[in-house]
């Protein structure tokens, strides 16, 4: 057992001041408000606090292709009519919209995940954080779900320098299907995606037969649930089928993304998971003390997302945080009672025992046949050749100062309720 993990902080504050537009239901605002929550409980006097490098358009292309790299840098929301093919091709529109400093933003996002696995390779740190990434749906050559560039699988190509097998779980409603994707077809990352399948619900991946091919067939693994999955269920599988993973997969590294899109409430959402519930998960994959990279991802009624993050920064610091918000500068969007946690919500749980079962016992089974054929790679590093690597000094970590003002731009259209909420319609991250 570790004696007190050291834990790593990514945050700069221009992440939560792009604004995706005004019925969108992508608020990055909600970073602001996590990070501001963090610092109210004085949480980041037990944590080094990094603002991140902006990663390089040859760091984002280690996964992206080039000319898509070049296409965000270059379009801006006065440029996009011009480009209607280009804008078609690498699916930017009205889910994943052109706006100002898209990317700029796209940069410090990735920027952070990539920083966050580069200490934990250099054993700086055992766990890092990095809430303003986890945008688990982009694609090699497009963006998808509200995510442009996948930072999940820059992050994992970056620990698969030093760790021969990384395991990634994603707790996210919707499934991690751009991280599925890029690892499909190999041993090195074995996935976990515990989501909403079926009626259509975005991305539309995920069912339980979907475990990768050929030399990364059993290495993705789908864990398909129904509406209004509560607390108990959740919990109790998530800790069956990963504790059975860690078992059998050994993975050198733990990739979290935490979306928080799974609670009770969540404005796109389904399920029924409390802010308990939900950081439980979080909790139990430290117990491993393996090296983590925590992140967000989804997460659309924003108030509950900085609850979420805040209490799942507390959970990996083990401290307990008093239920009382302490002041802060976003106190009045934790009204009317201004408590941290939030309970389940009403919703019926469909997802049957029987139903539970039988998931349980296909993800078991197919971890099996990992079990009976053993990869070679389990015993050494394979070369990275194929990474090229960065000078690490060009860009030094830069310490943000707990005085530091962050640039914050508060926008009065941003904040809607009730009969201006256009956007319950749409489905995504």
């Amino acid at each position: 057992m570790r004696s007190k993990d050291r834990i790593s902080y990514f945050y700069d504050g221009d992440v939560g001041s792009v604004y995706f537009g005004p019925n969108h239901p992508m608020k990055p605002h909600r970073l602001c408000m996590t990070h501001h929550l963090v610092l109210s409980y004085n949480l980041h006097k037990k944590m080094e606090v990094y603002r991140p490098h902006k990663a390089y358009p040859v760091e984002l292309a280690q996964f992206h292709s080039a000319d898509y790299v070049d296409f965000l840098h270059r379009i801006t929301p006065d440029t996009q009519h011009l480009f209607p093919n280009e804008m078609a091709k690498h699916n930017l529109g009205e889910d994943c919209p052109v706006f100002d400093n898209l990317f700029e933003f796209c940069q410090i996002y990735a920027g952070g995940t990539i920083d966050a696995a580069r200490r934990l390779n250099n054993q700086l740190c055992d766990i890092a954080i990095n809430w303003a990434g986890g945008l688990h749906h982009a694609k090699k050559c497009e963006a998808s779900g509200f995510c442009y560039i996948n930072d999940l699988v820059l992050g994992i190509l970056e620990l698969l320098k030093y760790h021969a097998r990384v395991l990634y779980i994603d707790i996210d409603v919707h499934h991690g299907d751009g991280v599925e994707e890029a690892f499909y077809f190999t041993d090195r990352v074995m996935t976990v995606s515990f989501h909403k399948y079926g009626d259509l619900f975005f991305p539309g991946t995920g069912d339980v037969k979907e475990i990768g091919e050929r030399e990364g067939k059993y290495y993705a693994i789908n864990v398909p649930l129904k509406d209004g999955i509560d607390d108990i269920s959740f919990t109790r599988l998530f800790k069956t089928i990963i504790s059975k993973v860690v078992e059998i997969y050994r993975p050198g590294a733990i990739v979290l993304q935490c979306g928080a899109d799974s609670l009770a409430g969540d404005r796109l959402g389904c399920f029924n998971l409390s802010i308990d519930g939900h950081a439980e998960c979080v909790k139990f994959v430290k117990k491993f003390n393996l090296p983590l990279l925590v992140t967000g991802g989804g997460g659309y009624t924003k108030e509950n997302v900085a609850r979420c993050w805040t209490v799942e920064t507390g959970v990996l610091l083990d401290t307990d945080l008093p239920n009382e918000i302490p002041e802060n500068e976003y106190i009045k969007y934790f009204g009317p009672d201004y408590s941290l946690k939030i309970p389940n919500g009403p919703l019926e749980n469909l997802n049957s025992k029987s139903y539970l079962g039988t998931i349980k016992m296909q993800v078991l089974e197919n971890l099996r046949s990992i079990q009976h054929a053993p990869s070679v790679q389990m015993h050494e590093v394979p070369p990275d050749f194929y990474i090229p690597d960065f000078d690490e000094d060009e860009n030094p970590d830069e310490r943000i100062n707990q005085h530091t003002e962050d640039k914050l731009i508060q926008r009065d259209d941003e904040y809607y309720d009730g009969d201006n909420d256009h956007d319950h319609m749409m489905d995504d991250v």
